[in-house]
């Protein structure tokens, strides 16, 4: 509601500033309200950061944990023509193979044509596991030919390639036709005619037609392993990687080679150690969030007085309880033995753990097994403890975070409710103040009135 300007109409009071002073002070528990609901969700906040810091940490030590979660390896080839990947369950070694042939698929060209020669249209494929599929277009037109043969389940796709004129001019085109599986499992016929014909032996096969030809026979890539030895062995793949030529090892070839290749997968000491690493950066991000949003800061006003203000998370029980609990998972022995054994340590003055990279390689090199168990558990411990206080449903953060928010939003509404109190408030003071202005002009227009009326006598009276 707008407020009248009534200020000074009789009284020559500054009704507004009297008002304003006056609602000030009933404003103080609201202002106290607000300032708690302030502090309240920079609380929160602070808190929903740290909870999702946690949370990804909690992701991080649960793969960390895994077995096999510190044995990568890397592999090295003496030939560009050989690659190699490695994935879980690896293992140290080394292999000689020679690349005897890389896959490829079966393409083969029709002959020229402008249009299909029957209509309507059927083609019959033959797989090399001896499948057939019956294919018939809508149309004579090479055009729906393609669009059937690309929609059936033959295996085989199709493309239109401009081929010249005839002898009228008209345009002719041959119908390319590849397998879409390499290696020999891709190889196929084409039959001009139905599956009853081509059971029949009544269908031409239309890569034996004159100006038909067949690119590129379907082929499985091949190695040959121990060449030369009485322990030969021949190994082929439908495409050009062979998976687990070793364990945990899958090989790609590009090229064919005359020379064996010598492939050798070697422990990668600075992967693991990068695995160590990453799981020891979480638990510090985490505990820097605390540290920092608990430490208290000091200021200096003008004047020269000094202020020191609490952290947002000073005297918090609950973030307190969670470093505590990572510091236990990371520093805990692990079967009777520290961590330190590893390379892995605490500051004393920072709180920050940090990994010894060349203990840690020296120690993977030594026992891989015990590290890896070391490794593990501790990560399962931190896994444990940041599941325990992030989980979205349970977590013990989480429901700090969620009675918090509670309280902010009982605070807000209590603001809200002061808020109606303290408009209610001005608009009686302002009634008041108006009635007192209108009271104050009637005293005056009376007291005008009276010594008007006197002022008349005494004239009479003379």
């Amino acid at each position: 509601m707008a407020s009248l300007g009534i200020d000074g109409l009789v009284s020559g009071l500054d009704t507004t500033t009297l008002i304003n002073t006056l609602m000030q002070s009933e404003a103080v528990p609201q202002t106290i309200l607000k300032n708690k609901a302030t502090a309240g969700q920079t609380l929160v906040a602070a808190l929903q950061g740290l909870n999702s810091r946690i949370a990804d940490l909690a992701t991080l030590a649960t793969s960390t944990a895994k077995a096999g979660s510190l044995s990568l390896f890397t592999p090295t080839s003496s030939s560009t023509a050989v690659t190699a990947t490695t994935s879980a369950g690896a293992v140290s070694g080394s292999v000689d193979l020679v690349v005897g042939a890389t896959a490829s698929s079966k393409t083969a060209v029709t002959a020229a044509m402008t249009a299909w020669p029957d209509s309507p249209a059927t083609l019959t494929f033959v797989s090399a596991s001896g499948k057939t599929t019956e294919v018939t277009a809508a149309s004579s037109s090479l055009d729906d030919v393609v669009k059937a043969v690309n929609a059936s389940a033959a295996g085989v796709s199709a493309v239109k390639v401009a081929s010249g004129t005839d002898a009228s001019g008209a345009v002719q085109y041959r119908l390319q036709l590849s397998s879409t599986t390499s290696g020999a499992a891709g190889g196929f016929e084409v039959h001009r005619g139905t599956a009853a014909d081509v059971e029949a032996g009544t269908a031409a096969d239309l890569m034996a037609q004159p100006g038909a030809a067949v690119i590129a026979q379907a082929r499985d890539a091949s190695i040959t392993l121990w060449a030369g030895t009485a322990a030969e062995q021949v190994v082929t793949s439908g495409s050009n990687t062979f998976a687990d030529v070793i364990p945990g090892v899958s090989v790609t070839v590009s090229a064919v080679t005359a020379e064996p290749v010598h492939l050798t997968i070697a422990r990668d000491a600075t992967a693991a150690t990068k695995v160590a690493s990453d799981l020891i950066a979480g638990v510090n991000a985490a505990l820097t969030i605390i540290s920092t949003k608990s430490a208290a800061t000091t200021s200096t006003s003008s004047s020269g007085t000094t202020t020191v203000t609490a952290g947002v998370f000073g005297g918090n029980s609950t973030t307190r309880g969670i470093t505590q609990r990572l510091t236990d998972a990371v520093l805990s022995p692990v079967d009777g033995r520290s961590p330190s054994a590893i390379g892995i340590s605490i500051d004393a003055k920072t709180g920050q753990f940090s990994v010894d990279a060349e203990k840690f390689a020296a120690a993977l090199a030594a026992d891989p097994e015990k590290v890896q168990a070391t490794m593990s558990a501790i990560a399962a411990r931190v896994a444990s403890t940041s599941t325990a206080v992030s989980d979205k449903f349970d977590g013990s953060l989480t429901k700090v975070i969620t009675g918090q928010q509670s309280v902010v939003r009982d605070l807000n509404d209590r603001v809200s409710v002061w808020d109606d109190r303290l408009a209610a408030r001005r608009e009686n003071l302002q009634k008041t103040y108006s009635a007192l202005e209108v009271a104050l002009s009637n005293l005056t227009a009376q007291q005008s009135y009276i010594t008007s009326q006197l002022a008349g006598l005494s004239t009479s009276s003379s």
